[in-house]
């Protein structure tokens, strides 16, 4: 049977067993269609990471697609219909391992910009790619060491789709222009272990987490703005104990997380954190992990773009959201470019039996071709 070549390539990308931060092939493949397409590649690898940035011209604007290789580990093989490092197509999806997540964004690009260049040989400015195979891990040697490359040589990025699975129901129906600042902390509370039949020689920090915790999730933290909702502060892990009904427990670890608004910054929520901590005058240690700070991209030119080559697509109006977690969106940002995450359906992603509806591939083909076109020709 006869594949579309988004489907093609697909195939190939995700036969390529590249469990983070494993490459195992799909950058050097993608490579060598693009040096013929007169891309300058430069592969850039920092510890166990394989990166990839790949440029076609060297005039403003500059275009970037950015995304990754690498796919989530797939659990026990036994539980997937069909081997996950073996494209399937069953009903009119393709199954397999980045399926979604996303190796079809990458995919769907490729053959989109192939096809762009043949018909606008002449276009203005430049484009460019950015891969990485650090972004389901723990993202440290990825795309923000790039950024910081790219900056200290003075080269910038204009526009960038960050090609993650954005839709809901069909592609295109949703892109995301922004999101939330993630902020985590790990926090021990100091308490003196001992025997529950002498309260008086102990200290329980289970009783001294409880009214600290109650006063951080009680607290409004901002009322967000038209982009963003409220922040948002939960806990995630609450670790105590000895195991033993009749001791009381030396410590109480704690990991919480905030998802914040542009209203706030990570200096202005560590600082009345650590404010509530200190009134209540026991001993405790806290390690703030910075996971990315908010953006978003106002409408505007790239927004436009998209949503204009969404509609002519499809038909469909899409919508501005800012939902979700967080994606390396949050490290090219910062750079002053405009950013939105476009992919395929994200129903699948990280899961058994991941999928994508390959007649929707075609379709994000076309509208990454056609924002090209609405940018650059």
């Amino acid at each position: 049977m006869t594949h579309s070549p988004v489907v093609t390539l697909l195939e190939d990308l995700i036969s390529r067993r590249s469990v983070t931060p494993e490459d195992a092939g799909c950058q050097d493949l993608l490579i060598a269609r693009l040096e013929k397409l007169g891309f300058v590649c430069e592969t850039m690898e920092f510890e166990d990471t394989l990166n990839l940035w790949a440029r076609k011209g060297t005039e403003a604007p500059l275009f970037c697609f950015a995304g990754h290789t690498d796919v989530v580990p797939t659990g026990p093989e036994s539980k997937w219909d069909t081997p996950p490092f073996e494209p399937t197509i069953i009903d009119g999806m393709l199954y397999g391992r980045g399926a979604a997540d996303m190796k079809s964004g990458i995919a769907a690009f490729i053959i989109g910009l192939e096809a762009f260049i043949e018909e606008h040989k002449d276009h203005k400015g430049s484009i460019a790619l950015l891969i990485t195979s650090d972004e389901e891990g723990p993202f440290i040697n990825g795309t923000t060491r790039v950024i910081d490359v790219l900056e200290a040589r003075n080269e910038k990025i204009d526009y960038c789709i960050v090609g993650e699975p954005s839709s809901t129901s069909h592609v295109g129906d949703i892109i995301k222009n922004g999101r939330r600042g993630s902020l985590t902390a790990d926090i021990v509370f100091k308490g003196t272990q001992g025997h529950v039949a002498y309260p008086h020689l102990v200290n329980n920090p289970i009783h001294l987490a409880t009214p600290v915790l109650t006063e951080l999730f009680q607290t409004e933290w901002d009322k967000g703005n038209q982009y963003f909702p409220a922040t948002s502060f939960q806990i995630t892990n609450f670790n105590s104990g000895t195991g033993a009904s009749n001791v009381v427990p030396g410590d109480a670890i704690v990991q919480c997380n905030f998802r914040y608004s542009t209203e706030l910054t990570a200096d202005i929520l560590t600082e009345k954190v650590e404010r509530i901590l200190n009134k209540a005058e026991f001993e405790y240690d806290i390690k703030w992990t910075y996971n990315g700070q908010p953006f978003i991209t106002e409408p505007g030119s790239l927004t436009d773009a998209v949503a204009q080559a969404i509609l002519s697509t499809n038909g469909i109006t899409t919508e501005l959201s800012t939902s979700g977690g967080t994606s390396d969106a949050r490290f090219i940002a910062p750079t002053g470019a405009q950013v939105v995450e476009l992919g395929p359906i994200n129903a699948t992603i990280h899961k058994v039996n991941e999928s994508t509806n390959i007649a929707q591939l075609d379709e994000l083909v076309d509208i990454f071709k056609l924002t090209l076109k609405n940018l650059l020709a």
